[in-house]
């Protein structure tokens, strides 16, 4: 609630209505999350909860990252990861691979972290859907192999190497006035 007062001091448009069904659709939703788990992983332990991953990249930078929950079954390590939306996701999100390499990079970081053999931690999503009639908590499970965490540490590298080159790419959808960019059209802007 101090966040919303907080925009509402900016002057920003918080929907007020946007705002109260969410609020209703949470308070419904966070308690079908626990019963979800339970049932789709039977006996489990909870291992951690946003868990901070702080791990070096290198001698200059460090990987931040902020794993919802891990927890423990038998001897493997489940990260989870909770994902809002209204309806669910389609198959072509759900294997996405700018997404899920989110749960790439927190399942290398944190078998770094804990000294843990990458093979013996699973990762999945949760879906909280807020406006399905049913099954409004979908979990399923995203493969991340050796070679996956192979290709998601070059493309990090890769990222790494062009933001120390000054090398950005550009977003000319947000150049548009109607998006606020602040060098819209200015001596600075380089989408002119």
């Amino acid at each position: 609630m101090k966040e919303l007062e907080n925009l509402q001091v900016l002057n920003v448009d918080t929907k007020p209505k946007l705002i109260a069904e969410m609020m209703d659709q949470g308070d419904k939703l966070a308690s079908l999350s626990y019963p979800a788990l339970k049932e789709f992983f039977g006996d489990f332990e909870v291992f951690s909860s946003e868990e901070q991953l702080y791990e070096e990249i290198d001698d200059e930078l460090q990987f931040k990252g902020f794993i919802d929950v891990v927890l423990k079954k038998d001897d493997r390590y489940i990260i989870l990861d909770w994902k809002t939306c209204s309806w669910g996701w389609n198959a072509r999100k759900k294997n996405d691979t700018m997404i899920t390499y989110q749960l790439t990079l927190y399942k290398h970081f944190w078998a770094k972290k804990h000294g843990i053999d990458p093979d013996k931690i699973d990762t999945y999503f949760a879906l909280v859907k807020r406006t399905a009639k049913k099954n409004n908590v979908e979990i399923f499970k995203v493969p991340c192999g050796d070679k996956k965490i192979k290709n998601a540490l070059k493309l990090l590298d890769t990222a790494l190497y062009n933001i120390r080159k000054q090398r950005f790419i550009k977003n000319k959808t947000s150049c548009q006035s109607g998006y606020g960019c602040p060098l819209y059209k200015t001596d600075l802007c380089k989408s002119t």
